[in-house]
């Protein structure tokens, strides 16, 4: 993992720098993982990310906005009283491993000194926030409880006695020498880096494949120069935080990465990195544990109206045929002297035909010559009368792929408090029950909250990523002389631009905008319509979020992810 025990060092010392002497103004829990600390430091506020989640655990400042549930967990509430108005007096890591410790000072109920210890624990699925008392080493409590039955090594529960993991005893790289490194590994047993991984603390398989490209040909003499070479920016703390970008995957370190091939982006700081890295991640994981139903219910409707589609199409196909019926009936008719009952077939001339070609008619045995002619008849009026109705049903089945296409998209791109707006529209249209809930009184008149942006020229760009937001944004907070955009014939969001007259660049800007949060977010040279909002209409009875429009032009642009971090009001 890119957030190894190296990484945790660095990290260890930009919080440090940056957050020693800090006061904690405030405590909030955003999600069942996650911490976030308010805290005035150097004469700046900062905010804090401590996440023990299983996937994205880290610690890192962070410039990205979070919502709170109205009613903060228990823990929250605990570190509130324990944290709140408190002091950081030092921050460290733990012997080279994915531990930081935050030390805490401050006075308590009665006015006495009081001293905490945070203890951060990165360590994927097994990662926690541990809240001791620090002249005790008691556990006050922690985000999540690990017992004896799970753990045998140490229990993480309220009042335990706060034991570390079990120490893994490697060597230390910072103070490691050639012959220390030659010690340490055994040439003849092969796989090398794995053996660097297992004897020094801290290290992953990232930073020891990155030695292995230095080494070349690895052997006793390349490697530890190698070693030593690829450490000593880390050991000195000269770091270069940046990002890699394959087709296949991003990897982040706070050193460029050699040995993985792709775009390098360098970035100021590592939480400035951490944020661009996970920017999107964490909450589209938040996002697929809230709406699995959800998204199951929209895909399994969408796929039903688009088989429904097809067989319509098929009955249209054979509705349109209608015409055929009509000539077999009449040349049945002609020809009924031909005939016998109980004839699986008969093949007359085809009068009408230019060339005079022979006509096979199928016949049911069953009938006489005069009703397999009045069947063919009845066949053609019946298909000559379904067709428009036929018609119908396709349009209306088209209509609802197009309105389940569009809240799948809009699921896609959904952060965690879009989801509960489109699963109250789907209460609304009558697709989906509304769920029990304790009896509380329900908030009256809310309105969907939008995304905000700036442009480069300072004008407010704003997004509806739901059909709520998208109706309230057009209908209500558009001003009917602002320019309105929206993806060509393709789902996506309503943007707005507050500007009568915007600049060509800012356009350009809502456009990118339009074009990321739509389904055409993974394709190239996407064109995006725009027009003053009072060129855009609803038709009465539409479906949530569908809209007419004219006057329009067209801009074509190609969505990218930095735009988005890049315009992001906070």
């Amino acid at each position: 993992m890119s957030f190894d025990g190296l990484f945790t060092r660095a990290m260890s010392l930009e919080l440090k720098e940056l957050l020693l002497g800090g006061r904690i103004n405030k405590v909030q829990q955003p999600f069942t993982n996650e911490i976030i600390l308010s805290i005035r430091a150097n004469g700046k506020n900062q905010k804090l990310l401590l996440s023990a989640h299983p996937s994205y655990a880290r610690i890192q400042i962070t410039e990205e906005s979070y919502e709170n549930p109205k009613e903060p967990p228990m823990f929250c509430m605990l570190l509130r009283k324990h944290l709140e108005g408190y002091f950081i007096e030092d921050i460290y890591q733990i012997d080279n491993e994915r531990i930081i410790v935050l030390e805490i000072r401050g006075r308590d109920e009665i006015g006495d000194t009081s001293y905490k210890k945070l203890m951060i624990e990165i360590m994927g699925r097994h990662s926690n926030i541990i809240l001791v008392d620090r002249d005790k080493n008691t556990i006050l409590d922690s985000i999540k409880h690990i017992s004896y039955a799970v753990n045998s090594h140490r229990a993480i529960l309220p009042g335990y006695e706060y034991l570390a993991p079990p120490k893994q005893e490697k060597r230390d790289p910072y103070t490691a020498t050639e012959e220390d490194i030659l010690r340490a590994i055994d040439f003849n047993s092969g796989k090398l880096d794995k053996q660097l991984v297992q004897q020094f603390a801290g290290f992953s398989p990232l930073i020891a494949r990155e030695i292995f490209l230095h080494a070349g040909l690895a052997n006793k003499e390349t490697l530890p120069k190698a070693f030593l070479t690829v450490i000593d920016p880390i050991k000195k703390g000269n770091y270069a935080p940046s990002i890699m970008d394959t087709p296949d995957k991003e990897y982040f370190y706070c050193l460029p990465i050699e040995h993985v091939k792709g775009d390098i982006k360098s970035f100021p700081t590592l939480s400035k990195m951490l944020d661009r890295y996970y920017f999107g991640k964490a909450e589209r994981d938040r996002v697929k544990q809230q709406s699995n139903d959800l998204e199951r219910f929209i895909v399994n409707e969408r796929d039903k109206n688009s088989k429904k589609i097809k067989k319509l199409e098929r009955s249209l196909s054979e509705a349109e045929n209608a015409e055929e019926y009509q000539l077999l009936g009449e040349l049945l008719t002609a020809n009924l002297y031909a005939v016998k009952k109980g004839m699986a077939e008969v093949e007359v001339i085809n009068y009408y035909d230019a060339d005079s070609k022979m006509v096979k008619i199928p016949l049911s045995q069953r009938l006489s010559p005069s009703e397999n002619a009045q069947k063919y008849f009845t066949k053609y009026q019946k298909a000559k009368k379904s067709i428009d109705i036929i018609k119908e049903q396709i349009r209306l089945a088209q209509q609802e792929y197009e309105y389940f296409e569009t809240l799948y998209q809009q699921i896609l791109a959904a952060s965690p408090k879009d989801i509960q707006e489109i699963r109250e529209e789907l209460v609304e249209e009558g697709y989906l029950r509304e769920r029990q809930k304790k009896q509380t009184k329900k908030p009256q008149n809310v309105k969907p909250v939008l995304d905000y942006y700036i442009s480069n020229d300072e004008t407010e760009i704003i997004v509806g990523k739901n059909n709520k937001q998208n109706d309230y944004l057009t209908n209500r907070v558009a001003a009917r002389d602002e320019i309105w955009l929206h993806t060509k014939d393709i789902p996506g969001s309503h943007v707005v631009i507050r500007s009568k007259e915007p600049s060509e660049e800012t356009i350009l800007q809502a456009a990118k905008l339009a074009a990321y949060f739509s389904k055409a977010r993974q394709s190239s040279s996407v064109p995006v319509d725009y027009t003053l909002v009072r060129h855009v209409k609803k038709p009465s009875g539409a479906k949530p979020g569908f809209v007419i429009y004219d006057n329009q032009q067209t801009v074509y642009v190609t969505p990218d992810e930095e735009t988005v971090i890049q315009l992001k009001k906070s």
